[in-house]
């Protein structure tokens, strides 16, 4: 790997920001704001992630937050957030660092600003975060002398910026398949509107060509030998249009129960609510997982020979589906929620099975240029992560031919 040192002495100054009373509402242009943790946990610089400043400070000009500026969260209630960086882009003026925010300066004789936002998100650098963190009532902190000792590579300047080159040029390929990623994205939406507009006015009831039931009510779980643990999917797997099972929980239940909870592939989960935006949001469960099973807050609907479930899934999708849920749901200050009977009574169209299967074809052909997609862009970002390691550990070097 070549010769390590302690971060400071490539740095000129590790900042935190200020503690000051904010309101939740984003700052008008003109108005100074709080950096938001948010700005920096989604992998790049969210302007957006502010709250407008109440009172005027002197230190604020000090502490504005500058294009190229390299930020690190010092404090987190998660542990993989603490230490989390990035490189201020798009930056917009009367912007304040927090103090629960680092603002890293390093020296540019030695120390290009996008190389060490690169370094501080590799394997090995995250690693020495994980050990230097402290933890107390649930907050997690990376103290400034943990972070100042971070042993990193020592590069030339030129290699530096070599290596950030080679990480841009793979950013310029991935955004280019994002971009095209989203232009199929808006022409689905285009191809379900125009299925639904051909289709005519909603006509029976759901349960009529299809069973609704609710999942597994958590609390006390079974104990025993005629008990089984199996996953299930919550609310927060159940996103508007796909099944995210990266966080999958599990729950005991007796045997005998388990076909009254299973789920079977091309059932149609819908979300009982919680926000108003999650009311009657679902997707077609596809199978990826055996034996799994849904909480009680998540719909499983299944349909009869009548009813193709992507076809269903597009109509509860669609503004007169979501409309439907909106004008039944109960709904609270911030909270909203169906039940089985009101989506059992949903009024849907129902045209011939064959009818549904020639006018999804456009739909399907859509969403499988949409997956092919994600998986180049999966692919790219695994290869990406690759490269940038093995230069970052000087496994390899960037071939400048």
């Amino acid at each position: 790997m070549g010769v390590e040192v302690p971060l400071h002495e490539l740095l000129l100054d590790v900042g935190v920001g200020v503690v000051k009373g904010a309101k939740v509402e984003p700052p008008a242009d003109d108005e100074w704001g709080l950096l938001r943790l948010g700005a920096l946990t989604s992998g790049e610089f969210t302007a957006s992630q502010a709250k407008r400043l109440m009172t005027w400070d002197p230190a604020y000009p000090r502490l504005e937050v500058r294009a190229g500026d390299v930020l690190m969260v010092r404090v987190n209630g998660a542990q993989a957030l603490v230490g989390a960086s990035c490189v201020a882009k798009n930056v917009r003026p009367r912007l304040v660092l927090s103090d629960l925010i680092y603002r890293l300066v390093p020296d540019p004789e030695r120390l290009d600003a996008d190389f060490l936002g690169l370094m501080l998100a590799s394997d090995r650098v995250r690693r020495q975060i994980r050990r230097g963190m402290r933890g107390t009532s649930g907050q997690f902190q990376l103290p400034q002398a943990e972070v100042k000792k971070l042993q990193v590579p020592l590069f030339p300047l030129p290699e530096q910026r070599d290596i950030v080159a080679a990480n841009e040029a793979f950013e310029r390929r991935i955004g280019a398949l994002e971009r095209e990623l989203a232009k199929v994205g808006i022409a689905e939406s285009a191809l379900s509107a125009d299925v639904l507009a051909q289709v005519g006015p909603a006509g029976p009831r759901l349960d009529s060509v299809a069973t609704v039931a609710a999942g597994v009510t958590l609390g006390s779980e079974p104990v025993g030998d005629g008990t089984i643990e199996l996953p299930y999917l919550r609310v927060a797997n159940v996103l508007d249009g796909r099944i995210d099972t990266t966080d999958v929980k599990t729950v005991r239940i007796v045997k005998t129960q388990y076909e009254r909870y299973a789920l079977r592939k091309g059932d149609l989960l819908l979300t009982e609510g919680g926000d108003l935006d999650k009311l009657g949001r679902g997707a077609v469960w596809d199978g990826r997982i055996d034996q799994c099973l849904h909480q009680n807050h998540v719909f499983r609907v299944r349909c009869g020979e009548q009813m193709l479930p992507d076809f269903l899934a597009l109509y509860t999708a669609s503004p007169e589906g979501r409309a439907y849920f909106q004008r039944v749901g109960k709904q609270t200050t911030n909270l909203a929620s169906i039940n089985s009977t009101q989506v059992k009574q949903m009024p849907v169209p129902v045209p011939p099975v064959e009818e549904q299967r020639r006018l999804l074809g456009p739909v399907h052909a859509a969403r499988e240029r949409a997956a092919v997609l994600q998986q180049q862009i999966a692919k790219l970002r695994t290869i990406q992560q690759g490269v940038i390691e093995d230069l970052l550990s000087g496994r390899s070097r960037v071939n400048r031919t």
